[in-house]
């Protein structure tokens, strides 16, 4: 099973859609206009029972992209984390009296493979097939969303399937990281401070638990349908009031988001003889529908958020005490944060944090280069359309639009809204949403080695030490 994040991240497209400004050897032809973003002919119809689908005329191919996206994740865990996944891998396991592989055999032989994945407030099931076989898709679809088996003789596999990788996660320093900068942020009493359960709290997970979670969560009311690719409309809504319009309406979401705590704190976790420090900084910020988001991207972007960007300039290219640094910007509803996340040689480690709050701190003082924000603006705006070119990324850009309740126009307007950035703008947004005065800063590694250097960085001054 999947794991699926509704974040906004940047993909291997960057390695070849490099802003001009950053190339090398002869000169590069001018960088052009960007291209403007048209939106597909889209349609969205609702259903009496609180069920929407969206269809998005694209391509040529005859295929059908049928994703199924409920408001089921992590973050209705409660106490119970990973109950979610739990719950979402047994669905895999048999519907509507088909075993697992009955399904899978289904599903290839019109010409796809069923995905179930997890995320921190969704479950999307997703089917790319055949457009000829849209509609049995879509009953195929119903079934497992609405009609899981969750066959009890397979729940200790399953279970021990998700207790594996919470023990290889446990075992790395990247997940320790990301769990207790989570924790930071978000504290211990909401899901969103918890990133992976103990092997205690899986093994206590009961079948009772399973289907009180798919009862309380999976219901019309908080699904909609993306149909998208070149089919027979008139045909595929059908098959979906045929499959769903009987579907109970079911209760709203109770679970509440909550926006990050601010710092300044530092944690260090100890991992005693390890060559490299895995860290994390951070900042409180806004969600995709505050005004400053599409500033705090280019911001980001020309930080940490691209293979050219400063701090992979700074600290991989110059210094070489990093190997593939990285910024980027978490959505929650209402809220986000900024991260930058990289591998420091563990005798660099505060050479490199104090690095980073330079590069900060010269972004918050000095304007940055009309040709490099203009450079990052059209490569930014190059990516959007990118991750447009496909039924699945189109269906997740639109997904993320309607997750947000962003407007209808947010699409078609992203690029120029991008392009209309100033460099004042940046300034801006890097000094009200990174200052070291919310600062939240998790370290692991040697902690005999790093923490002595660390407490003396100036920028820290005035933040909480936890160390453990």
């Amino acid at each position: 099973m999947n794991r699926s994040i509704l974040i906004a991240g940047l993909t291997a497209a960057v390695c070849i859609a490099l802003p001009a400004f950053a190339q090398s050897g002869p000169p590069r032809p001018e960088i052009g206009e960007p291209r403007p973003f048209n939106l597909p002919d889209t349609r969205t119809v609702a259903l009496d029972n609180g069920l929407e689908m969206t269809f998005i005329d694209f391509g040529l191919a005859p295929m059908v992209n049928i994703q199924v996206r409920v408001d089921a994740g992590n973050i209705d865990d409660g106490e119970q984390t990973w109950l979610a996944d739990l719950t979402g891998a047994m669905m895999e396991e048999g519907a509507a009296g088909r075993a697992s592989d009955e399904i899978a055999r289904a599903a290839a032989a019109m010409g796809g493979n069923l995905d179930v994945g997890v995320g921190i407030h969704e479950t999307t099931l997703a089917l790319n097939v055949l457009a000829e076989n849209g509609p049995e898709a879509v009953a195929l679809l119903a079934d497992v969303v609405r009609r899981p088996d969750l066959p009890e003789s397979e729940l200790d596999r399953v279970r021990q399937n998700l207790i594996r990788n919470v023990t290889d996660a446990r075992s790395r320093p990247q997940p320790i990281a990301n769990e207790a900068y989570a924790q930071l942020l978000y504290g211990t009493d909401h899901p969103y401070g918890h990133t992976l359960p103990t092997t205690e709290q899986l093994n206590s997970y009961t079948m009772a638990d399973i289907v009180r979670f798919h009862d309380e969560n999976f219901a019309a009311a908080r699904t909609r349908i993306y149909v998208a690719g070149r089919f027979d409309e008139a045909a595929m809504e059908a098959a979906i009031r045929e499959a769903f319009g009987d579907w109970e309406e079911g209760s709203e979401r109770t679970a509440e988001p909550i926006p990050p705590q601010p710092g300044p704190v530092v944690r260090i976790i100890d991992r005693p003889g390890a060559p490299q420090s895995t860290i994390r900084v951070g900042f409180p910020a806004v969600g995709p529908d505050h005004p400053d988001a599409i500033p705090l991207a280019v911001m980001n972007a020309i930080l940490g958020g691209s293979f050219t960007s400063r701090l992979t300039q700074n600290l991989r290219e110059d210094k070489g005490w990093t190997y593939s640094p990285g910024s980027g910007i978490t959505s929650r509803p209402g809220s986000g944060y900024w991260t930058f996340n990289a591998d420091i040689q563990s005798a660099q480690t505060a050479p490199a944090l104090a690095e980073t709050f330079g590069e900060i701190n010269r972004m918050q003082i000095d304007l940055v280069p009309e040709a490099e924000a203009q450079g990052m603006q059209t490569w930014i705006s190059g990516i959007f359309i990118l991750q447009n070119a496909s039924t699945g990324g189109l269906i997740n850009q639109i997904a993320f639009r309607d997750f947000y309740d962003l407007p209808d126009d947010y699409l078609e307007t992203y690029v120029p809204r991008v392009m209309a950035v100033t460099r004042e703008d940046i300034a801006r947004v890097t000094n009200e949403y990174l200052d070291t005065d919310n600062l939240v800063l998790v370290v692991v590694g040697d902690e005999a080695s790093v923490s002595d250097e660390i407490h003396l960085l100036p920028a820290l001054s005035g933040a909480e030490f936890i160390e453990d």
